[in-house]
Formats: structure tokens, C-alpha cells, sequence
């Protein structure tokens, strides 16, 4: 079983900032690190575009799509992600393809003890979806998760209809634990969602990391 850390003298999350190593995939070279405010102009442009993408499959907020990923927009939202980072409260990490911005993948509601917990969250661009960037990087986040920030749980829960993310989950390992009925608001209704889960026993030698470099969907860099 994973086991806490002892806070850092610092008072900073042992498991932010966090650096990675970086995978080969079909579509190119993905890569992890800490979300910048510099993403502003790239994140704005890929979420607007993509509002038929994404928009099922999240959260239903307040405002306009328009309106609420405009690149003024990204200032308050990373100091909110970098100050929740500093704190271990999330993990919010940018996904780069050959060194751009293409996505992300968040680890949430991070408790401790005794739960050891949180879940895991992911979004990449439309235009490299489908090419093995999501599975790679959520892959390295996992095993991060696992091993550094020291969780046992990780959970993630995803929409019956939404074949590519099942897909992704799938071929990571994650086990389905049930349905939520009414789960979450997403799209302008309360939406069921499928619950996965994985723990810590339940990886092999190298983590997910090295199952999906295995399977030939990646390799090393």
C-alpha cells in the first residue's frame, strides 16, 4: 500500500512541480509539465474551436463557451491551478505534442489519509485525438501519482457515450466499478457516468508507463 509523505518543510506538494520523461506515439512526442500562463493564446484557441469535441463530455458552467475560454479567461484560472498545485489540492498538467500545447490531464480532489485518493481527468485537441497522445500522458500521470505523490486510488468517471475516452481507460487497465446515475451536470443535464478505479496492487513492473510501451503503443524517448 502506498504510505503518506511527511509535509515538506517548505509547506510545497512533494508531487508538483513535477518533471517527466516524454513518449513517443504515432502523432509525435508527448510530453507533461505544469501548466503556464503563456498557454493562454493556445488553450483558447483549441477549446473554442473545439466546442462540439468537448462540450458533451463536460461540466455545464455558467456563461457562454465563447465567453468562458477566452484567453483573458486563463490568467485566473492558472493562478487558481498553480496555488491548488502548491498545495497538493490538484495536479494540473499541460500535455505537449512535439513541445505544443495539445491538452490536459488533471488529478483532483487529492486526499489523504486514509483514503489515499483522487481522480483523474483528461481533454486533448481533436485534431491529434485518437493517435495515443491521451493514453501516454495519462499513463506517465498515473504512475506519478503512484509512486512520488504516494496515492493508492486513483478513480475516473466518464460518460457511457463516450467511446474514446472508455477506449483510453481501457487500454490502461482501469477497472469499471459501477454506474453513478444522475452523476453530473454536464452538457445542460444530469448525465450518468461510468465508474473506473485503479490502485496501486494492481500495477506491474514499471507501472502503466511501461504496460503501454509494451503493447507497442509507445516508446521511450
Amino acid at each position: 500500500m502506498a504510505h503518506a509523505y511527511p509535509a515538506p518543510i517548505t509547506g510545497r506538494h512533494p508531487g508538483w512541480p513535477a518533471s517527466f520523461g516524454a513518449l513517443r506515439v504515432p502523432a509525435g512526442v508527448v510530453a507533461l509539465r505544469p501548466v503556464r500562463l503563456r498557454d493562454a493564446g493556445t488553450w483558447s484557441e483549441i477549446r473554442i474551436r473545439d466546442e462540439g469535441y468537448l462540450a458533451p463530455w463536460e461540466p455545464t458552467t455558467p456563461g457562454g463557451w465563447a465567453q468562458r475560454h477566452a484567453v483573458s479567461e486563463w490568467p485566473a484560472r492558472w493562478l487558481q491551478l498553480r496555488g491548488a498545485g502548491r498545495r497538493g489540492a490538484v495536479l494540473p498538467f499541460a500535455i505537449t505534442l512535439d513541445g505544443r500545447f495539445v491538452g490536459q490531464v488533471m488529478v483532483g480532489n487529492i486526499v489523504r489519509e486514509p483514503l489515499l485518493s483522487a481522480y483523474v481527468g483528461y481533454w486533448v485537441d481533436s485534431t491529434v485525438a485518437g493517435h495515443g497522445v491521451t493514453t501516454a500522458a495519462v499513463a506517465q500521470v498515473v504512475d506519478h501519482c503512484f509512486s512520488r505523490v504516494g496515492l493508492h486510488r486513483l478513480e475516473a468517471t466518464v460518460r457511457p457515450e463516450n467511446v474514446a475516452s472508455l477506449r483510453v481507460l481501457a487500454k490502461l487497465g482501469f477497472r469499471r466499478e459501477g454506474l453513478f446515475q444522475r452523476y453530473l451536470d454536464v452538457d445542460g443535464a444530469w448525465r450518468d457516468h461510468c465508474c473506473f478505479a485503479l490502485t496501486i496492487e494492481e500495477l506491474g513492473p514499471g507501472g502503466l508507463t511501461a504496460r503501454v510501451v509494451a503493447s507497442g503503443r509507445a516508446e521511450r524517448v
